[in-house]
């Protein structure tokens, strides 16, 4: 029996790289990275940041949600499983006064550009719910008609009633998480749904105008093969998603404890993952799919694969997007904002959440005050992650710093260079070839808080 040369090829570069630069990396969604959120950034200090806001731009809302019908044992979110609505009501509740709180911190009510509801599963809420939260958005902040508004959304448990509701809101855009469609996976990781299920609510956000649907697809789930990952593939193609997102799993069960009820000897090898990724976005690119970043796929009339061509393709704690705003202002337990001035973070903890709102406080746990270091290497890092290739010598300029500055970056970046994972053109970087693959670790050299010994991170490939 003969072997396929082209495939002993690519199984030995994938081991290859998995030698190389299956390392620890962050996933790059900020700079600094969460890791580096402190406590200095109190209330106190947030409420200065928020006086200071300019009053002539709009901004972005992100709004958390963190429960669900049930808890997927591969989630990395802040949620939990919860079968009454009193706490969903309760939390809402408080989440009102929240929003009213930020609006009293605030200069004037401000307008918003864009709105994406996140979790857990937003529509754990009910109609009723959105109705409320809705008037209560709209009461402190000026939120036209026709803005961007997205919802993450558990398709198992989602109902045409729910989409109607929502589009009558304004939904425009919704991301259905649907990891596998294999059942052993779905057993695996406590997931269970039918493409069925997913295709009614491909169906109802069409019928109710939501003209941008998207699907998360992930690799390395335990029992995943390339099988059961094209076979997935194959099925959502078929539903004509606009865009399409295919994240690796991330196992950290240090800091998910429910990650332990994955049986680690059913998770893929970093060569098999790798497979996986691969041949999907192989198969992603012939049914035409522009690759944008690490791991989105966009039709190529899409505002993601516009923003990729002109350079305005951001990214940020809800992954690559093409919201531009340069406040995003959080909600819920958890929620992250970005200010001109730093991070700041909510209480992760629904409890500490709950009792700084119903106190009056707006619930600040910790966040972290930018530095001219951190915006100069911020934006060298998320250019990198968004367009693969930045000007060095242009954000140099644009920082008035010197590329003498960036020396030990580039020596960091050695390993990269001789591999051909990047190169670089006069003072242009570019990632090149595999380096995709491996750009988290490559934005790592540009990042002074880098500690790959900590082991805080998920693993780069």
């Amino acid at each position: 029996m003969s072997i396929d040369p082209i495939i002993t090829a690519r199984a030995r570069r994938q081991a290859d790289l998995v030698a190389r630069y299956d390392g620890r990396a962050p996933r790059y969604t900020s700079y600094p990275t969460a890791v580096q959120f402190g406590p200095h950034v109190d209330e106190a200090a947030y409420r200065g940041w928020l006086a200071g806001l300019a009053t002539d731009k709009p901004v972005s809302l992100y709004v958390h949600v963190p429960f669900c019908a049930r808890l997927c044992w591969y989630c990395g979110c802040n949620t939990r499983a919860v079968n009454r609505h009193e706490p969903v009501a309760d939390y809402l509740n408080l989440l009102l006064r929240e929003a009213t709180l930020l609006r009293e911190a605030l200069p004037r009510r401000l307008a918003v550009s864009h709105v994406h509801l996140g979790g857990g599963s937003p529509n754990m809420l009910t109609p009723e719910d959105l109705d409320s939260l809705f008037a209560g958005l709209a009461r402190a902040f000026d939120i036209p008609a026709g803005v961007e508004l997205a919802a993450e959304l558990d398709p198992a448990h989602l109902t045409r009633d729910w989409v109607e509701a929502a589009a009558f809101h304004g939904l425009n855009r919704a991301s259905l998480g649907v990891q596998n469609l294999d059942p052993a996976v779905q057993q695996a990781i406590n997931r269970q749904e039918t493409f069925e299920q997913v295709a009614d609510a491909v169906g109802w956000l069409r019928e109710a105008g939501v003209g941008s649907v998207n699907v998360d697809l992930m690799y390395g789930l335990p029992h995943q093969t390339v099988g059961n990952t094209l076979s997935t593939l194959e099925a959502i193609l078929g539903l004509s998603p606009e865009r399409i997102a295919l994240f690796g799993y991330a196992h950290v069960p240090w800091m998910k404890a429910h990650q332990q009820l994955i049986d680690e000897a059913a998770l893929p090898g970093p060569a098999a993952r790798l497979d996986q990724a691969e041949q999907a976005a192989a198969r992603l690119a012939d049914a035409g799919y522009v690759r944008v970043g690490l791991d989105h796929f966009a039709r190529a009339d899409d505002p993601m694969a516009r923003a990729l061509e002109t350079g305005g393709l951001r990214r940020n704690f809800q992954g690559y997007t093409t919201d531009d705003a340069e406040v995003l202002l959080g909600l819920g337990a958890s929620a992250i904002g970005r200010l001109p001035q730093g991070f700041v973070q909510n209480a992760a903890q629904e409890v500490a959440w709950r009792a700084a709102v119903a106190a009056g406080r707006l619930p600040v746990a910790r966040g972290a005050e930018l530095t001219a270091d951190d915006r100069f290497r911020g934006e060298i890092i998320e250019r990198l992650m968004c367009d693969l290739s930045v000007d060095l010598e242009a954000v140099c300029r644009k920082h008035r710093r010197v590329l003498a500055d960036l020396a030990g970056s580039v020596e960091a970046l050695a390993p990269f260079l001789a591999d051909g994972l990047v190169r670089l053109e006069g003072a242009r970087l570019h990632v090149s070839g595999d380096g995709r693959l491996v750009v988290r670790s490559i934005c790592a050299a540009f990042d002074a808080y880098f500690a790959p010994e900590a082991g805080r991170h998920s693993r780069a490939l």
